[in-house]
């Protein structure tokens, strides 16, 4: 089981989430749990106050040291040195796949989901690691944990019906996933292509792979420069590229 540990401010904003969909399913089969920490809960004065003016001067109010200590700390400790600690900041690491694939083979993984001007930085002190989901600002952390925990949780096995989609989805090999169709074979003039409906599953899989390829090719050609690709792939992309030329 993978349990994901949250410090958050709105814990019925991770919890309303996570009981649903696929991540809710993942908990019911016992294959996911997620915990909640509210830093209020940890304060030592009577308004739970979490955040305080800055030091310096300027604009908003800043998160608290003690309060995110207290809650972090709260976790039993054998857990937290042994766990990935992910702060979630627009400073941090863009999150990718590979990122999500390296997450989902520990068991337990805490976050720190910040709002207001940010955190203390003594806070950042606790994290193993700071994640970004993109480069654009959030009111607060709690979305882009959510991403996180989409993602990983997701990649545990007995999570999703068949482990061989998640093989084939955009990102896991370095590409974007090509097209999918289902029934009608028609529809409003567009028609799923023969090679699909042929039972060829040698010549399907082979449709598939240059379907990705020239999809990453169109949409992420950034994608391409990262991978060491085969002379094969190499191939096939320049004969797609003349034809798309």
């Amino acid at each position: 089981m993978l349990t994901f540990h949250v410090i958050t401010l709105f814990p019925e904003l991770i919890s309303t989430y996570t009981s649903t969909s696929v991540i809710g399913r993942g908990m019911k089969a016992e294959k996911l749990a997620v915990k909640t920490y509210n830093p209020r809960d940890f304060c030592a004065d009577k308004y739970k106050k979490v955040d305080d003016s800055p030091y310096g001067g300027g604009a908003g109010m800043v998160l608290k040291p003690e309060p995110f200590f207290a809650a972090f700390e709260s976790i039993e400790e054998e857990t937290r040195a042994n766990m990935p600690v992910l702060l979630m900041s627009p400073q941090g690491e863009p999150f990718t796949q590979k990122i999500a694939q390296e997450l989902s083979e520990h068991s337990e993984i805490a976050f720190f989901c910040g709002h207001y001007e940010g955190f203390d930085e003594r806070i950042r002190t606790l994290a193993t690691r700071e994640i970004c989901i993109g480069d654009y600002v959030l009111t607060g952390g709690e979305l882009a944990s959510l991403v996180v925990i989409d993602a990983v949780g997701r990649l545990i096995p007995g999570v999703l019906g068949k482990i061989a989609s998640v093989h084939e989805e955009s990102f896991q090999d370095g590409l974007l996933e090509g097209p999918q169709y289902t029934k009608p074979i028609e529809f409003r003039g567009m028609s799923v292509p023969e090679i699909l409906r042929s039972g060829d599953h040698k010549k399907i899989s082979k449709w598939r792979h240059e379907q990705s390829l020239l999809r990453t090719m169109l949409r992420r050609p950034d994608l391409l420069e990262r991978l060491d690709l085969s002379e094969a792939d190499k191939k096939i992309l320049a004969d797609l590229e003349r034809e798309n030329s």
